[in-house]
């Protein structure tokens, strides 16, 4: 009788195993993007580093256009980050001593734009603000994901 119901149980097991193994994982895209996805994706990010350049480096044009106002000083995010360097993006979110609580990168843009570049706040879901952090991940990429470090 022992070894019967052990046999069944190793059935059970081998069967649950079989059927957990043999499905697949739920991913977030069933199909491969073709070549041509592909391709209008790349183009839709690069306008958008390029959109993002343009505001870090200070461009009152496309501020204009964004209709964002990031700094009254004349000063710019490359002026104290040339080329997006030292923005770590890749270590948000962590705690931020400078707006002294948990932050995300999005929250240390505005600290910037608002305290040494004395700018208005943008929206965190805002065109502007997509086009910044684009130019700041395209600038870091390579970096290993780190987030909480300092």
């Amino acid at each position: 009788m022992t070894r019967r119901v052990l046999v069944i149980v190793g059935i059970c097991v081998a069967v649950l195993l079989g059927v957990t193994l043999g499905t697949h994982r739920a991913l977030a895209h069933k199909e491969r993007h073709t070549p041509e996805q592909l391709k209008i994706f790349d183009e839709v990010f690069v306008e958008q580093v390029r959109i993002g350049d343009l505001l870090f480096h200070g461009d009152g044009e496309t501020e204009k256009k964004m209709g964002v106002a990031l700094s009254k000083t004349g000063m710019a995010c490359a002026m104290c980050h040339p080329f997006a360097s030292d923005t770590h993006p890749y270590e948000f979110p962590k705690f931020q001593e400078q707006i002294e609580k948990f932050g995300t990168l999005r929250d240390m843009i505005n600290w910037c734009i608002e305290k040494p570049q004395e700018g208005v706040r943008i929206d965190a879901d805002s065109d502007a603000m997509k086009a910044l952090e684009a130019y700041i991940y395209w600038a870091n990429r390579g970096s290993r994901l780190d987030p909480g470090r300092h």
